[in-house]
């Protein structure tokens, strides 16, 4: 046999196997359709519809946030996930995949710090061809980020950046995050994402005697770099951070000191269910939102459903339990057989804890699950 005729029969082995994979995915695709189709819309208890999946795909981080992984606890002694627990990114899509047949539109990585999981760029990738989700979007703390890593996880089909960041000024930061990274990093990697052209929204936790001074000299950053900031109030995830309700800095004490320095007004909801409540400036320069689970919950139009990235699926940020999709994943269930049981998991929803949690006596301590386990 001549080398042409080796070289025109491994082409063409190499054809029919990427056909072959191609026609298995439509496949795939196709039977998770068709076992949704005949069913009525996915709701759950409280008529909510599933809309959003936040999937972490790690529960490490660089950052020692007291707010969230405090150093405390998540030291040198803490088990993190082994390689072996973690969903592959094949597992992953295939969720992603059956979810969007189920009603899902909006996907967003999360952590730990997702960046910190190798080769991110393949699973965004993934799950860009796996389905037709109108956002693809992650959370990160920005200070792993360089040009050429923003425009591989551009390219990839990321869409848009959350960048978690709760002050501009190194003192504030250095004892918020607990770590010796400099906040220029995090600068510098907000930089390179604008760059490449990624839109951002930058996430600013606020909390009472901490970094309320920063409050001002972060709406001057963000406007001048033509940056959406959004306030979020300190909320009681987990039960590692030691919230109190005290050290919450409620949105409508927000807006009343940014009207002192910048006139804003709100805007409407840009979509139904949508977490952030909307204002501008009135000089035009720019957005800003505030997101309200404290002093003015949104359970009532959450549509959000929570990937670990162990595989277990949370119905809400606040839960306790968690239920186990990789053990299902990792059997020999079918998809039409894990379709079933997601529409199962999803309609029997019921939570609303930002609604219930001034009902809980304080006597009683809850077991949440930690923000590093799922993301926020």
């Amino acid at each position: 046999m001549t080398r042409s005729t080796t070289q025109a029969t491994q082409t063409a082995q190499a054809t029919q196997a990427t056909q072959t994979a191609q026609t298995a995915q439509a496949t795939q695709t196709a039977q998770a359709t068709q076992a949704t189709q005949a069913t009525p819309p996915m709701l759950d208890r409280l008529q909510r519809p599933i809309h959003d999946l936040r999937i972490s795909v790690t529960d490490r981080c660089n950052f020692r946030c007291n707010y969230c992984m405090p150093k405390s606890v998540f030291n040198s002694h803490y088990r993190f996930l082994q390689r072996d627990d973690l969903l592959s990114f094949e597992e992953i899509t295939r969720v992603a995949r059956l979810l969007h047949a189920l009603g899902v539109r909006k996907l967003r990585l999360t952590g730990g710090e997702p960046l910190l999981r190798r080769s991110l760029e393949k699973l965004i990738a993934q799950l860009q061809a796996a389905a037709d989700f109108d956002d693809l979007s992650m959370t990160t703390n920005a200070s792993l980020l360089t040009v050429e890593l923003a425009q591989k996880i551009k390219s990839a089909g990321i869409q848009r950046l959350n960048i978690s960041l709760d002050s501009v000024d190194e003192k504030t930061f250095a004892a918020i995050s607990d770590t010796k990274v400099p906040v220029a990093r995090v600068l510098a990697g907000i930089h390179a994402a604008q760059t490449v052209g990624l839109p951002i929204k930058i996430n600013m936790v606020v909390r009472r005697d901490c970094n309320e001074k920063d409050l001002i000299p972060m709406m001057h950053y963000c406007r001048d770099h033509h940056l959406t900031l959004r306030f979020i109030e300190y909320m009681d995830v987990g039960n590692s951070n030691e919230w109190r309700l005290d050290q919450v800095v409620t949105t409508a004490e927000l807006i009343e000191r940014i009207q002192a320095v910048f006139p804003i007004e709100p805007l409407p909801a840009a979509y139904p269910g949508e977490v952030a409540r909307r204002w501008r400036y009135q000089d035009g320069g720019g957005e800003i939102g505030f997101i309200t689970s404290v002093t003015q919950p949104f359970c009532r139009s959450c549509s959000r459903l929570r990937l670990s990235a162990d595989g277990r699926l949370y119905t809400c940020l606040f839960a306790g339990h968690g239920h186990d999709l990789r053990a299902r994943i990792r059997s020999d269930c079918s998809d039409e057989q894990l379709v079933a049981w997601l529409q199962s998991l999803w309609r029997q929803r019921r939570d609303r804890y930002s609604e219930t949690r001034q009902q809980v006596p304080t006597a009683v301590p809850l077991h949440k699950v930690e923000m590093s386990y799922i993301g926020g």
